[in-house]
């Protein structure tokens, strides 16, 4: 599967992360960025998302949340880098069993910002499972949590 066609079955799957999910249309999750290191994704601020009412702070599991798709669709970037051959239908077909196998996560700081962004990177791209690590930080820059993920991806 050559570069260009590689990077259009992420922008299609882009849309779908973006758009077509609802819990991620309801925590407000947008994709800032979906490229072969990775996708990034952003989630503003707002008063349903609160976890602690008296500090005003970002729920740990929207938190979580943003981490875990953050994860495990980067993690299904570093399986469509990891090989050429692929054809459409074969990634149509194990995108449908992406899943969570196990998930970590670790909060840093309280959450007080009004744009957070999760950020990820493959540790390791099998081709069945795959292992991830992500970072959730403000518009400030500070690191709010940090996860690490393994991902179903075939």
């Amino acid at each position: 599967m050559h570069s260009n066609i590689k990077m259009e079955t992420l922008r299609q799957l882009a849309e779908v992360v973006d758009t077509h999910i609802p819990f991620h249309n309801l925590l407000g999750m947008r994709v800032s960025k979906y490229d072969l290191d990775g996708l990034e994704m952003t989630v503003n601020m707002r008063t349903e998302l609160v976890g602690n009412i008296h500090q005003n702070i970002l729920h740990g599991g929207v938190a979580a949340a943003v981490l875990d798709v953050v994860g495990g669709f980067t993690a299904f970037a570093g399986l469509i880098d990891s090989r050429d051959n692929w054809s459409i239908d074969e990634l149509k077909d194990r995108v449908k069993t992406l899943s969570t196998i196990d998930l970590r996560i670790d909060y840093l700081r309280p959450g007080r910002g009004e744009i957070f962004t999760g950020t990820g990177s493959v540790i390791r791209a099998g081709n069945r499972v795959s292992v991830c690590r992500m970072e959730l930080h403000n518009e400030k820059g500070d690191h709010i949590a940090f996860g690490t993920g393994t991902y179903m991806v075939g």
